[in-house]
């Protein structure tokens, strides 16, 4: 093979090279790690992508517990660049292990204040939820039965045996209720769970269980017509039934005190390789357009003020004027003895 002369070569060579320099790289990958209830419309995750010449991997890791618990044992070789879905019941424990880049996006600036707990922005607010009791209108109506209209009511003879709620310990919105309930009573929460035990609350794991097999709305055939839920459930009841229905066969109860707000927060994970799309992620997460998409994928509120709601939320979700009064630094604290002693009353 005849071989070209040096004064050829050099040229050459240095012409490749400004070739593959040149050459339009391929998207960047960007992991964003989330609980196992995220969801997103397909179509705004590629807007962003497109946007960004960016492939987004979304890595769900169980639970916001165990999810939380996997970012920290990975810190110092994160899974991801991003993590959404720690709540206020977590928020604290996620900071302490300093495991979140700070970063104050722009996008907060159509945020309240009343949803950024960190003021270091580590933890940036995305969406928000009550956790409540709902209720099954047509057992209420057909037995002639007012809804309870305060936490002490519920211990009332007429709702014996009326209620369903999930182990604080192994569920979220059981232990939403949990610190609702501690909020509202103070030290004595302990005693008013023992009248809600002599008057027959049902204790079950989860909220799959509670909702879909012993409330009755949900089945039409479980035993109690009350069950501690989140207040967009009614909508979710109209958006997903089987025929259309102009009203929701459930209903919220939102008195004072009675629901406990959690707020979903997302951060940039320390030490990631991604730190300006990660940032570009976070507001995206905040934009109009996103939040816009979250209410009918997940049955969240969005935080972001010019985001608009979808018909069935406006028609049939509640949002509690006003939640229970907890901080997160409390809840961080007192968290782990507090369900241990309501493990100790329950059991």
């Amino acid at each position: 093979m005849t071989k070209l002369p040096t004064a050829f070569r050099l040229p050459l060579l240095a012409f490749c090279l400004l070739l593959t320099a040149c050459a339009p790289k391929g998207p960047t990958t960007l992991t964003v790690m989330t609980h196992d209830s995220f969801a997103i419309t397909e179509d705004v995750v590629i807007a962003f992508e497109t946007a960004n010449n960016v492939d987004v991997v979304f890595l769900q890791s169980g639970d916001a517990g165990t999810m939380l618990n996997k970012a920290i044992l990975a810190k110092d070789a994160p899974l991801a660049d991003v993590m959404f879905g720690v709540d206020n019941t977590f928020l604290s424990r996620a900071l302490e292990a300093d495991i979140f880049d700070a970063y104050q996006s722009p996008a907060l600036s159509d945020v309240p204040t009343e949803f950024v707990l960190d003021s270091s922005f580590r933890a940036l607010p995305v969406d928000y939820g009550d956790v409540c009791i709902n209720y099954d209108t047509k057992y209420f109506e057909e037995n002639n039965v007012a809804v309870p209209a305060s936490f002490e009511d519920l211990a009332k003879p007429e709702y014996k045996n009326l209620l369903v709620v999930e182990n604080p310990a192994t569920s979220s919105p059981g232990l939403a209720f949990m610190l609702a309930t501690r909020a509202y009573f103070g030290d004595g929460f302990l005693d008013y769970w023992q009248s809600l035990k002599d008057n027959g609350v049902v204790v079950v794991d989860g909220w799959e269980t509670a909702y879909y097999n012993n409330f009755s709305a949900s089945s039409g055939q479980g035993p109690q017509p009350m069950v501690v839920s989140y207040a967009s459930s009614p909508a979710a009841e109209v958006f997903f039934a089987a025929e259309p229905l102009t009203e929701s066969p459930t209903a919220s109860i939102v008195a004072p005190g009675m629901c406990f707000r959690q707020i979903e927060f997302v951060g940039i994970l320390k030490n990631g390789e991604n730190r300006d799309l990660a940032e570009k992620f976070v507001d995206f997460m905040l934009s109009k357009q996103f939040q816009e998409d979250m209410p009918l994928n997940m049955f969240v509120y969005p935080v972001n003020l010019s985001a608009q709601l979808p018909e069935v939320f406006t028609l049939h979700a509640q949002v509690a004027s006003q939640p229970a009064a907890i901080t997160y630094e409390d809840i961080a604290a007192n968290r782990d003895s507090w369900i241990e002693a309501w493990n100790e009353v329950m059991k």
